[in-house]
């Protein structure tokens, strides 16, 4: 198998001109503009309505009626089915899943890799080999402890690819190839670690799978700082990593200062995937598909890309959890399961259309 480049996914060519938008140095016109606008409307209303399927829909059936009831009535027989474990699930879902989409658009941005994933490229198995050694070699069994080591795998994990990939002559062959080669090694450190200790292998056994099931309000309260931190922190980076499409030379001389940009964005890929995985477990594939769709939307332009991956991901980590309940009534399937049964499809059509790998 020959592995071949494809062309950097936001605007390297050398046909890429300040005109083109992309800077802000000259508008478009006022209609796309308004249609983008329109579109993160109605993405928004979509989320919405995925957050109300969430909380009405579960392994226990309940009427829309029921459900009301349980979330204005502390008396109702559906108020614990709510509060308590319904609420918690959504909330965690949209924090995790705005947090994983943002990351994978941001990690596409910064390595021009069109297959840049935390999933794919070892950020999450990163914190995953981290959570595991905290839980069988200290004892951590709580969100407070452990985030900590997630985040600080992370961190390792992301310069670790950055750099064997090649740093900024990095290609997007060299990039999946160390990413899926520090994967494959974590992995399977995670995997004899909880074989080596049963205690561990029972307390983390449906969390490395990736899961909502277990979330509570507690941790929502905990996860939010982090995830919100990095949400601002890649916002804030648009326009930066817009300029170094064009590369560092015109970045610099539009004002922008790479070091600095990309120390950012690995900064808030660090808070954004750490969090998501410390809370919910390795989630794969939500921050793959879901900047590739937003892309169709909004062009490269990342001023309008981040916020749209930021809506839409959670739509999709929602929906799946939705369908993964609705599927495996009267128990269920772990989201995690679910995004990666939908993942696998769409990588390896991508991959083919994009011609990354070629039989």
């Amino acid at each position: 198998m020959s592995v071949t480049n494809s062309p950097p996914l936001q605007g390297g060519s050398p046909s890429l001109r300040p005109s083109s938008g992309l800077l802000g140095g000259a508008r478009r016109p006022g209609g796309r503009h308004g249609l983008r606008a329109a579109g993160l409307a109605g993405s928004v209303l979509v989320l919405l309505l995925v957050l109300a399927l969430s909380i009405g829909v579960g392994a226990r059936q309940l009427s829309p009626g029921e459900v009301w009831q349980g979330l204005v009535d502390s008396h109702s027989e559906a108020w614990t089915v709510v509060h308590r474990m319904r609420l918690p699930r959504t909330l965690l879902g949209l924090l995790a899943g705005a947090a994983l989409g943002l990351a994978g658009a941001v990690m596409q941005a910064l390595t021009r890799n069109p297959l840049a994933d935390p999933g794919l490229l070892g950020i999450n198995a990163g914190a995953s080999a981290a959570v595991v050694t905290a839980a069988s070699l200290f004892g951590v069994a709580t969100f407070d402890g452990y985030v900590w080591f997630a985040l600080a795998g992370t961190a390792v994990v992301a310069v670790l690819v950055y750099a064997v990939g090649g740093g900024r002559g990095a290609t997007p062959a060299r990039l999946a190839l160390a990413g899926a080669a520090l994967n494959a090694t974590l992995y399977s450190y995670v995997s004899a670690t909880m074989l080596l200790d049963t205690a561990s292998l029972d307390r983390m056994r449906f969390w490395t799978v990736g899961s909502l099931a277990s979330a509570e309000p507690s941790t929502v309260l905990k996860v939010l700082p982090f995830v919100s931190a990095g949400l601002l922190l890649a916002l804030g980076l648009a326009r930066p990593l817009n300029a170094m499409a064009l590369g560092d030379d015109s970045a610099r001389a539009l004002g922008a200062r790479p070091g600095l940009v990309r120390a950012g964005a690995i900064l808030a890929v660090t808070l954004l995937c750490g969090a998501a995985t410390a809370a919910c477990g390795p989630i794969v594939f939500v921050g793959l598909m879901v900047p590739h769709l937003v892309r169709s939307l909004t062009g490269p332009d990342l001023r309008w890309l981040f916020p749209y991956c930021a809506v839409l991901a959670p739509v999709l980590l929602l929906g799946a959890d939705v369908l993964g309940r609705v599927l495996g009534r009267p128990g269920e399937l772990q989201v995690g399961i679910v995004t990666a049964v939908l993942g696998g499809p769409f990588f390896l059509y991508f991959a083919r259309r994009g011609k990354v790998a070629r039989a």
